[in-house]
This record gives structure tokens, C-alpha cells and sequence, in this order.
């Protein structure tokens, strides 16, 4: 009796359950998969233009461009991308560069969106999710793209700036293992269940984003994402059709202000980067 006394006077404990997250989002990288080469090195002429690159940055663009669509950079040389960016852009005027991007980013980057890539974003969006653009590109060269293709979220790399300059210093590069814990952690704070997520990529530097959801697919993938897709039985998507993006999206505005002033920054960062490494592939052949 008193056991059963001790126990009816308590109110029956139940286990306690985490809710379970209600959204979903569709994460895109930027370069060979929302859009058909690097956006970047399309800023390499308005820059030389504008004093800010040498003529001969803007002849190794054209073959850096040619190596980055046949396969990209892989973790090392991405690494050291990033600290050749953050010396360039030391002491960028960012007034300067607004003058330049103004002039030249309707021209430059309206024509280089796949077709294919705005028709998923559409499509997503129609299903109800979100569309998160996820690149290691400059937050000032992704922000104004994701505002022209209706992104919701933009997760980007941050450059510092002090006193309306660049220091060259980098705050937040979103790169590999980066790239996953920032969609964690705007999953945490959107309420996205991210088994139910979907993801989008060309680079295989991109494994741990498409692993981090359960529905990731390789879009036009480098040879090592083509070896994982494929060994995983990933989908495998080819985009193949560039389409001018006013003629694509009638709601198609040009950014302008702050958002232009620096896109151009993240854009010259990336081109630096892309054409230190065809240089680099050129002398290991030679």
C-alpha cells in the first residue's frame, strides 16, 4: 500500500521529445552550378581598366577561366587562394570599386545563369522551400546575384573592411567543412529538417555540404564529385544552357548602392585566386 500510495500522488513522467523541424531549403553553390563559369573572372578587364589589376592578371584570366571548367581547385589550392585574395585586396578604396561594378555588372553577369539552375529555383520555391545560395565567392559578389535570382538566404565568404577600405583579411571564408556548419546552423535557425533538404554543387570540396542533406545532387561535377556521386548513387545533373537572366526572370532588377559597391571586391578576390592557381597549374606542367 504505501508503494502504491507513493506512486498514484505522482503525475506519470513522459520522456521529453525535441519538435520535430518543419522547413525545408534547397542550398545552391554558385559558380558552375547556378551560374556557367566563374562570375568572378568576368570582373578581370573592368578591374585592369580600373588600375586595381595588371595586364598581366587579365591574360592569365582568360586561361583560368579555361582551367576552372574543365575541374577546379582542390582543398590545398584553395587554401592558398585565400591568402593570395587576402593580399591583393589589401587597401582596395571602396568607392573605387563601387564605380567600376556600377558600370559593368548588368553587362557581366545577367547572361550567366543556367536555365536549367533558375527553373530548380522555381520549382523549389513552388514546393514551398527555401533557396539558400551557399559559395566561397565574396559576400559582396553573391548577395546582388541571390537578390536578382530571389534567394532567400545568401551564405558567403565576409571580407573586412576598415576606414572605406579592404584590409585584406578575411572574417568568414565559407569553404568545406564551413560551408556544412553555417547550414546547420541557419537550419537551427530557420527550422529546417535538413533530411528533408536538398543541395546542389559541381565541386567535390563541396562533400561535406552534400552530405550534411538528404537529397544532394552534383551538378556538372568535377571528377572526384563524379567518382563520390556516383559511388553513393547520387543524382547527377547537367546544366548546359545559359539563358539571359532578364529574358529568364521577368522580376529582374540590378542591385544597386552598397550592394554594388562591393561586388566587385568578392568578385576580384575569387578572379585573383582562380588566376594564382592557372598559373600554378602551368608551371607543374611545364
Amino acid at each position: 500500500m504505501e508503494n502504491q500510495a507513493e506512486t498514484s500522488g505522482r503525475p506519470e513522467e513522459q520522456p521529453f521529445r525535441t519538435p520535430r523541424p518543419t522547413r525545408t531549403a534547397a542550398f545552391f553553390d554558385l559558380d558552375k552550378t547556378i551560374i556557367a563559369k566563374s562570375s568572378a573572372l568576368a570582373f578581370s578587364r573592368p578591374l585592369y581598366r580600373g588600375g586595381l589589376i595588371n595586364r598581366r592578371a587579365v591574360l592569365k584570366s582568360a586561361y583560368a577561366q579555361f582551367v576552372f571548367l574543365l575541374g577546379g581547385a582542390d582543398h590545398d589550392q584553395m587554401e592558398k587562394m585565400r591568402d593570395y585574395l587576402s593580399a591583393l585586396c589589401r587597401g582596395w578604396n571602396v568607392q573605387q570599386v563601387r564605380e567600376i561594378v556600377a558600370e559593368t555588372l548588368h553587362g557581366l553577369i545577367d547572361p550567366l545563369i543556367y536555365d536549367e539552375a533558375a527553373s530548380l529555383i522555381e520549382e523549389h520555391h513552388a514546393a514551398g522551400r527555401d533557396v539558400v545560395i551557399v559559395s566561397s565567392s565574396g559576400a559582396e559578389l553573391v548577395e546582388p546575384i541571390g537578390e536578382m535570382l530571389g534567394a532567400d538566404h545568401v551564405i558567403a565568404t565576409r571580407l573586412e573592411e576598415r576606414d572605406g577600405c579592404y584590409t585584406g583579411e578575411i572574417e568568414y571564408y565559407a569553404y568545406g567543412e564551413n560551408k556544412a556548419a553555417a547550414i546547420k546552423e541557419l537550419a537551427g535557425t530557420e527550422d529546417y529538417d535538413l533530411e528533408r533538404c536538398y543541395a546542389y554543387s559541381d565541386s567535390v570540396t563541396d562533400l561535406p555540404l552534400l552530405e550534411t542533406v538528404g537529397h544532394p545532387y552534383a551538378v556538372n561535377p568535377d571528377r572526384a564529385l563524379r567518382r563520390e556521386a556516383l559511388a553513393r548513387s547520387w543524382p547527377v545533373l547537367a546544366f548546359s544552357r545559359p539563358v539571359q537572366l532578364r529574358q529568364r526572370i521577368p522580376t529582374f532588377r540590378v542591385p544597386s548602392g552598397p550592394v554594388l559597391a562591393a561586388a566587385a571586391i568578392g568578385a576580384a578576390a575569387t578572379a585573383a585566386g582562380l588566376v594564382w592557381y592557372s598559373s600554378r597549374r602551368r608551371t607543374q606542367t611545364s
